[in-house]
């Protein structure tokens, strides 16, 4: 049996998700948490797997839950603050290291190496856990109540790296361009 005490050690500590605060706000105009964006990330996998048959759906749901999991040490980095360089990705697998340690050996391999296959974006999985996780972003960004001084603008730039993949995501990115314009527009 695996060790359970180091199982629930882990899952206390990865709670702290549901308070570590994102630069985003939801519709009701209150700060946005990683776990909340984890769950809508996975949401829209959940609902657009139908649309990619050859994909192995379970390891993409498995990277995005834990594709910010590090986070929940030192916190979420704006994407606006991100910038170039690895410096941020070098503390957030650190930072996961740590807070997968109480995990038996095999699960605590099988995350970590789901969080670098997500930061390479090589395979169709990691490609499209890169890109729905920038389209999360940005229907957050349209859809939150933020304050008068948000950069609509920024959304038109960020993640289109990721997001020129395939017709659908290249359609969802139109539309949510298209809604980043309007909210632009009205600010």
């Amino acid at each position: 049996m695996s060790d359970l005490s180091g199982i629930i050690t882990f899952l206390r500590r990865a709670e702290a998700m549901k308070s570590t605060l994102r630069s985003a706000y939801t519709s009701t105009g209150r700060t946005e948490s990683v776990a909340a964006h984890t769950w809508r990330l996975t949401l829209i996998v959940t609902v657009l797997a139908p649309e990619y048959p050859d994909i192995d759906v379970a390891k993409l749901l498995k990277m995005c839950v834990v594709h910010d999991l590090g986070e929940a040490i030192h916190g979420d980095v704006p994407a606006p603050e991100q910038g170039e360089g690895s410096e941020r990705a070098d503390r957030e697998r650190q930072d996961l290291q740590a807070l997968t340690e109480t995990l038996p050996a095999s699960t605590r391999r099988e995350i970590l190496e789901l969080w670098d296959e997500y930061e390479a974006a090589e395979t169709a999985e990691a490609r499209l856990a890169k890109a729905f996780d920038k389209l999360e972003t940005i229907l957050q960004h349209n859809q939150g109540d933020n304050p008068p001084d948000f950069d609509y603008a920024f959304n038109l730039n960020y993640g289109t790296e990721y997001t020129d993949l395939d017709p659908l995501v290249t359609e969802f990115r139109r539309i949510l361009d298209e809604e980043t314009r309007q909210r632009d527009a009205e600010g």
